[in-house]
């Protein structure tokens, strides 16, 4: 949802600078990641394959340079825990009491063991690593186990757990399964610093049974969570209240009956535009709104806010709310990879696949989306609607966690459609204006869309998004504007070919894109799209799959559904996304669920598909539109 508005906090002066931290002796070395590796683990006695298996479950071996309240710094992820969730979240008060406690402080312990400032373990490449196998090494010797650089690296599994930073066994062992899977399958890859790092596949034997000498907890969840094992999870609940003498007046969600009515059919990924403090303090605030999952940047720790059951105010729009099961992770969107840490998507990742499991939603970017795909309800809403996770969200990395990788499902036979698939370390397209005030504030980091421009050449002005600027201005590369943008993972129907160019139908528009054969940008997949029926001049697009009036009962009021300002005209196609959308209106408008004609599912027989429209989807009516398998 983003907490507040990311254009807003965008200019947060606490942030650090993008993709930095490393020493300036280091930092235009591609090899020197490899070589600090290789260096800590000889002085510390850590296999290099333990110790880069571990970096990668942390951080992929990137080197973030921490957050601004819960600092995981350097390819390590070294947490300065005097920064944690303790401290005071952005001068709004202390944290709820029930909030969970602060990640362990690995900076302090590593600056301990090594003699090192933890201003060097924060800052300086070899420090930071040298530091990390430190820890390893102190924790295999204070549980009897053999170090050395040549060590059985089974024989690590003990202390990878220990480096979670958990006390709850089930996810500490979680962690050491991600890192030893690491081992196993190998890695390489180009840091977002520009650093190359490669792990060579090889067979290990994890010896698990050791961790019982850590004495973590067995049981990890607590209170009223509905976390998967290997979560550390706890319980924070939303507060549901009567505020005033109205009955209308309450707060901060609804009270409902899913997945039974309305059915959960999606999972929105959201930013909070604050810190893991001020947001758990936002969403224990009756007077505020509600989502149904919080998660920590600097360690994975999820804090859950209310039951499936029940209806969370997080999108924007009622029938997504309605829908839906909301995940706000901690972190500003036009800092990006500062806040999205390793640790973060794994846990984020672990919890969507347990609940698309549950709930039986399909693991795919029509079922699992940002916020900023999200339409508005109506023309007016449109140019408001939130734009997070913004262009930094790694979605091809969040979707192979998920185990369902973007790239499936292609077809080197197709024409008609294709998906976004830019790759994303080497995606550093142009975005400006992330602290609200300098066009090259945002430095270069690696993004997660293409462009989309009104003509064939990387000189055509942008094209026009008409829900965001109705005078036909074409979108610019600010960082909050998504008008031009097709995003990773999205599938769009084919318009036109030119050379190396591709144009999509994209919110009424041809948009072209740069796609050439030898290094493409989109992929072919199969799937179907939809056109307006014969005779129909346009088919009206909407935000909304409400029922028709007649399904509607006496005693509540028939929604109008208003069609959106985007010209769906004869001759484009859209990509189908979901041909199963429900057709319903849940009413809520009440604090007491035994108000007559309140806490109603409204269920109706008209169909409506979901469709690729733009960077947010859309809905047609089904007797608007013919559904065509792509060729």
């Amino acid at each position: 949802m983003a907490l507040s508005s990311p254009s807003a906090q965008a200019a947060d002066p606490s942030a650090g600078a993008v993709g930095g931290g490393a020493s300036s002796s280091a930092s235009s070395d591609p090899a020197s990641r490899e070589r600090a590796f290789a260096a800590a683990s000889a002085e510390y006695g850590v296999p290099r394959t333990v110790l880069e298996a571990v970096s990668y479950a942390q951080t992929r071996w990137d080197f973030n340079p921490g957050h601004s309240t819960s600092g995981g710094y350097g390819p390590m992820h070294l947490v300065d825990g005097e920064l944690g969730s303790a401290a005071e979240g952005k001068g709004l008060g202390q944290a709820p009491a029930a909030a969970p406690a602060p990640a362990a402080d690995t900076l302090g312990r590593a600056a301990t063991l090594t003699g090192l400032s933890e201003d060097a373990l924060r800052t300086d490449e070899l420090a930071n690593i040298r530091g990390g196998a430190a820890l390893l090494a102190a924790t295999q010797k204070r549980l009897g186990l053999p170090t050395g650089e040549s060590t059985d690296a089974g024989a690590w599994f003990a202390s990878v757990a220990d480096a979670s930073g958990s006390a709850q066994e089930d996810v500490a062992n979680a962690f050491a399964d991600d890192a030893y899977s690491v081992i196993a399958s190998g890695a390489s890859r180009r840091t977002v610093d520009g650093k190359q790092v490669s792990l060579l596949p090889s067979s290990v034997t994890p010896q698990a049974t050791q961790v019982d000498r850590l004495g973590l907890l067995k049981k990890a969840n607590k209170g009223d969570v509905d976390c998967p094992p290997g979560l550390d999870c706890e319980w924070v609940p939303a507060p549901y209240e009567k505020l005033g003498s109205d009955p209308g007046d309450y707060g901060n969600h609804d009270l409902a009956s899913r997945p039974v009515a309305p059915k959960i059919t999606n999972i929105v990924i959201h930013n909070t535009e604050a810190s893991y403090d001020t947001t758990l303090k936002l969403v224990t605030d009756p007077t505020y709104l509600a989502w149904n999952y919080s998660l920590r940047s600097s360690d994975g720790q999820i804090a859950q806010h209310l039951k499936p059951e029940d209806v969370g105010w997080h999108a924007g729009n009622w029938y997504i709310n309605g829908h839906s099961i909301g995940l706000e992770h901690e972190g500003f969107a036009a800092t990006g990879a500062e806040w999205f840490s390793e640790p973060m998507y794994r846990s984020s990742a672990r919890l969507v696949r347990y609940l698309a499991t549950k709930y039986d939603i399909p693991l795919d970017m029509q079922h699992i989306f940002g916020h900023d795909q999200v339409p508005g309800v109506a023309p007016g809403n449109v140019a408001g609607m939130h734009w997070d996770p913004g262009p930094y969200w790694n979605w091809e990395h969040y979707f192979q966690l998920l185990g369902a990788p973007l790239q499936s499902h292609q077809s080197g036979a197709a024409k008609d459609l294709v998906r976004i698939l830019p790759g994303f370390d080497d995606n550093r397209q142009t975005v400006t204006f992330c602290d609200g005030k300098v066009a090259d504030s945002c430095g270069s980091q690696p993004t997660n869309f293409v462009y989309l421009h009104n003509a064939p050449s990387e000189t055509a002005p942008l094209v026009n998004d008409i829900g965001r600027k109705a005078n036909g201005a074409p979108s610019t590369t600010s960082v909050s504007d998504i008008g031009a943008r097709a995003q990773t993972g999205l599938t769009f129907a084919v318009a036109d070919r030119q050379g190396d160019w591709t144009a999509i139908w994209f919110n009424g528009v041809k948009g072209w894109f740069l796609n050439p054969a030898s290094d493409p940008t989109a992929v072919p997949v199969t799937g179907s799209y939809v056109v307006p029926k014969a005779g129909l001049a346009k088919a009206p697009v909407y935000g909304r799959a409400y029922p028709e009036a007649s399904a509607y009962p006496a005693g509540i009021p028939v929604q109008a559904l208003a069609p959106l300002q985007y010209s769906f005209t004869q001759g484009q196609r859209y990509a189908v996304g979901d041909l199963t959308v429900p057709t319903d209106y849940y009413r809520a408008t009440t604090f007491s669920p035994d108000t007559a004609n309140d806490h109603v599912d409204v269920v109706g027989q008209d169909r409506y598909y979901q469709i690729s429209l733009g960077h947010r989807f859309a809905y047609v009516r089904a007797a608007d539109v013919d559904v065509v398998p792509a060729q």
